[in-house]
């Protein structure tokens, strides 16, 4: 093989973020409107908000952003999931973290972020530009409080999945990353964790197996035995219903529901 295909073949150039032109969302009629960092805001704080924001879609597989590059912008995630990784020395990658709706990307005060963020399915973002939004946190306190609400919900997230990876059974991991974003499902936009719940798992079953520290065939073995249980069903294009959440909250290993459900 030629060496500027061979190069080709083994450079990857991360493509440009596509920019949203045809999508307008007004923060009143936002669906992560409510637990977003915009969530405490006045008419007026949304006001300021409005004239810092705009929005960026990026397909599946492209590159939000790259550990180390500078941000020119903080951004809360309106729809799709996006993963969190961190690249070793050696070339070795793990998958740290998922970016669901209403999650927040950056960090204000800082240019950059020590991860790499990638598209999984297509995801749009609200973006602000940097500098503004940290003017706006000084002179809005809403907005200071809620980022601080929700670093703590990260931090309490974040221990929850050191006990998911590091004392839970196959079975255990998987109910437990379907309870996790059900759970968000029913914050974002079911009203309560009754019934039926659908799932839209944009994750491969390769990276949930990343992610959980499982094999792809241990991850596809739980999967089929939850179905086999009637536990979860699965449909289309990576949709898994859950008949009855307690149930799936029962495979978790877990003791409490957090008075999620009424």
């Amino acid at each position: 093989m030629p060496l500027d295909r061979r190069l080709a073949k083994a450079v990857t150039v991360p493509s440009i973020p596509k920019l949203t032109k045809d999508v307008e969302i007004e923060c009143a009629g936002c669906p992560i409107r409510h637990r977003a960092v915009c969530a405490k805001c006045a008419p007026d704080e949304l006001t300021r908000l409005e004239e810092i924001k705009y929005y960026r879609s990026y397909e599946a597989g492209q590159a939000i952003t790259w550990a180390g590059d500078e941000m020119g912008f903080v951004a809360s995630v309106v729809r799709g999931v996006a993963t969190i990784s961190q690249t070793m020395a050696d070339g070795r990658k793990q998958m740290v973290g998922l970016l669901l709706p209403s999650d927040f990307i950056g960090r204000p005060g800082r240019s950059s972020t020590p991860y790499d963020v990638t598209a999984v399915g297509e995801v749009t973002l609200c973006c602000f530009r940097r500098k503004p939004f940290e003017q706006l946190m000084a002179t809005t306190p809403h907005v200071a409080e809620r980022l601080l609400d929700m670093s703590l919900d990260e931090l309490d997230a974040a221990r929850e999945w050191m006990l998911v990876l590091g004392r839970k059974t196959a079975r255990e991991k998987i109910a437990s990353l379907l309870t996790i974003i059900a759970r968000r499902e029913a914050t974002v936009g079911v009203p309560a964790m009754k019934g039926r719940i659908t799932i839209d798992l944009q994750l491969t079953r390769e990276a949930m197996a990343d992610y959980l520290g499982l094999t792809l065939e241990t991850v596809s073995r739980q999967i089929s035995a939850l179905k086999n249980e009637g536990v979860i069903e699965l449909g289309t294009q990576r949709r898994i219903v859950v008949p009855d959440i307690r149930r799936l909250m029962a495979e978790t290993g877990d003791d409490m529901d957090g008075g999620l459900i009424a």
